[in-house]
């Protein structure tokens, strides 16, 4: 663990000095999210006139493990099972199918065509309702807090465990193990009966930075893959859900993709 942590460090390190380099010979930087990054904490090391101000290198070393692995892990297990769950129900792949070549045709994907995208969006809020990307959330109450009959001190540490509420028949109904994207037909807020009772993306203050980009992003991507291939599930697959971190396919996601 210490040799992979040096060694990502030390890549991380490399990329950034680079970087740096480049906009100090006064050369744009800026078109990913580690140039905006950088750029911003150079002018603001500039307009201060000391390096107290702004990001150390550590400090945006951790940024961009962040990225890494809040954002790319997250999206490509979403997407993981996304991709499993429109292979064993063949029926919602053609449906999404039909809907990106309705919106695009064969336009190049924009953010008006995938604002419109309403079964791929109702087919994302399922697969994370059935396989979030964290499994559960942990809070701090700082005061005194009463749920219920319940009394909560002040320092209180809470799991909120996701998928018990997720999975939960008496807010979702007996169907509630099924893949139903219609369920999100009209919104995440009328899909249950309590409030409160889906967060893949948590909640309140402290809700996910990146939730927005990251659902632009699963959706790009799928509907790419849609418009490219058909895909089924492999005899090979083995459905064994499993957490390291995040909630992923033990044995991977085996498919059978077909160009179209």
């Amino acid at each position: 663990m210490k040799e992979i942590d040096r060694d990502v460090r030390a890549t991380v390190n490399k990329i950034i000095n680079k970087r740096v380099t480049t906009m100090k010979a006064e050369e744009s930087s800026s078109d990913d999210l580690l140039g905006i990054l950088l750029d911003s904490n150079y002018k603001e090391i500039k307009q201060k006139g000391n390096t107290n101000f702004g990001l150390t290198t550590e400090e945006v070393i951790q940024e961009c493990k962040l990225f890494y692995f809040a954002g790319q892990e997250t999206t490509a297990n979403l997407l993981a099972w996304t991709m499993i769950l429109l292979a064993q129900h063949t029926n919602w792949q053609d449906r999404a199918r039909d809907e990106v070549l309705k919106v695009f045709g064969d336009r190049k994907p924009d953010i008006d065509g995938l604002s419109r995208v309403k079964v791929i969006n109702m087919i994302l809020h399922e697969v994370l309702r059935l396989y979030p990307a964290g499994i559960g959330l942990g809070r701090m109450i700082h005061e005194e807090t009463t749920l219920g009959n319940i009394t909560l001190p002040a320092g209180s540490f809470l799991q909120l465990h996701m998928m018990l509420l997720h999975y939960d028949n008496e807010m979702w109904g007996d169907d509630v193990k099924e893949f139903k994207p219609e369920r999100f037909a009209e919104g995440v807020s009328k899909a249950t009966k309590e409030q409160a009772s889906y967060f893949p993306f948590g909640g309140g203050p402290r809700i996910c930075i990146g939730q927005n980009f990251a659902m632009l992003e699963a959706k790009l991507a799928l509907v790419m893959i849609l418009r490219g291939f058909s895909f089924e599930i492999s005899p090979l697959y083995a459905h064994a859900p499993h957490t390291i971190l995040t909630l992923q396919p033990q044995y991977g996601a085996q498919l059978i993709l077909r160009k179209l």
